[in-house]
């Protein structure tokens, strides 16, 4: 069984998403695209889903899945009780919508070993005091003919450049990022 606060953690983990209240509804966002709403007592929420495959997901389980009011069945949406789902169906609910809103580089990040998606996250925002946290002292950076080698080198290089594209492989030591690979 998922709940409100389950979406939530699965949601605000991945990059880009932030929460925000909209007519006493919750809502998580990707700029000012909306991927996941939560009904006003947040036991349902409605998500991004293909409009083309819409009636099936509804028709394959109509006690978990229902269509959304008549005035957004124009929109890429479906809705769910949350208390149907259960934890694995829920994430992929959440990170498929997600991937409808970003672009197609970011999408692999969800399925990248902790703390991939949130080392790349905060180094998009320039929080560089959160990403030295997060990097292991002896971190290998490749993107390409770049390698960098170490946390201190690795921060300068993120510094002076632009937003490296979201890494491909990575490997974790002690729950920080050791390898980074594009």
């Amino acid at each position: 069984m998922a709940t409100s606060d389950d979406v939530r953690r699965v949601g605000l983990a991945l990059p880009r998403t932030y929460e925000h209240q909209v007519r006493g509804r919750w809502k998580l966002k990707v700029k000012q695209i909306v991927y996941v709403a939560f009904s006003r007592d947040e036991l349902a929420m409605g998500f991004g889903y293909p409009l083309a495959e819409r009636d099936g997901l509804v028709a394959s389980d109509p006690e978990t899945f229902f269509l959304p009011p008549t005035s957004d069945l124009r929109y890429q949406w479906v809705c769910a009780h949350l208390a149907r789902l259960d934890e694995a169906e829920m994430r992929e609910l959440v990170v498929d919508a997600w991937r409808m809103c970003t672009p197609k580089m970011l999408h692999e990040l969800p399925e990248l070993p902790a703390p991939a998606a949130r080392v790349w996250d905060l180094v998009e925002q320039q929080e560089w005091a959160d990403v030295r946290s997060l990097l292991h002292p002896y971190v290998r950076f490749t993107d390409g003919d770049v390698s960098v080698r170490g946390r201190n080198n690795l921060l300068a290089h993120l510094r002076d450049h632009p937003t490296p594209r979201p890494p491909t492989q990575v490997e974790v030591r002690d729950g920080q990022l050791y390898g980074w690979v594009r």
